[in-house]
């Protein structure tokens, strides 16, 4: 599924970002940023009840989902068509956007941002409580659509707790 070279890949493509609030979450602006995504992609590889190819393609893409958004590097070469295309559906100009257009996006890919979003949630102590109660209501769109499409999954449950 996931191996050494795309998590290395991850962690130097994050940790060399041009924009030094770029390489550490911004809620203690120590953690460094790759275990954002690298919490999304094992969040998705501990859904048992999902299919194996969702879990393989969409935890590589959650691994790799920042890197054109938020680095100067490149997808690497090694990535599969589906996962470049996941990564792309998931890459927005602005949040703004984002959270326009997410709802155009193929069911996956809502799934996906649902684990962004709920990490983004986790570490969001930063939030001031107006935009931390708009971001919640956000992520519960996303959660009750994800459990139409995909029933009970741990992502659902994480949510509805921090929410």
């Amino acid at each position: 599924m996931l191996d050494e070279r795309d998590l290395n890949y991850i962690i130097k493509a994050h940790r060399e970002s041009l924009d030094p609030k770029k390489t550490t979450r911004y809620w203690d602006e120590k953690t460094p940023y790759g275990m954002h995504p690298i919490w999304c992609a094992m969040s998705l590889l501990h859904e048992t009840s999902s299919p194996e190819d969702l879990r393989k393609d969409g935890s590589q893409a959650l691994l790799y989902h920042d890197i054109l958004e938020d680095t100067q590097f490149p997808l690497p070469p090694w990535l599969s068509n589906r996962v470049i295309g996941f990564v792309k559906d998931m890459t927005f100009e602005s949040s703004e956007q984002e959270w326009k257009e997410i709802w155009t996006r193929p069911k996956e890919i809502i799934l996906l941002k649902l684990y962004d979003k709920t990490s983004n949630l986790m570490d969001g102590i930063w939030m001031q409580s107006g935009k931390r109660k708009e971001y919640g209501e956000k992520v519960s769109r996303l959660c009750s659509y994800v459990m139409r499409e995909y029933g009970e999954l741990n992502i659902t449950r994480i949510a509805r707790a921090i929410i």
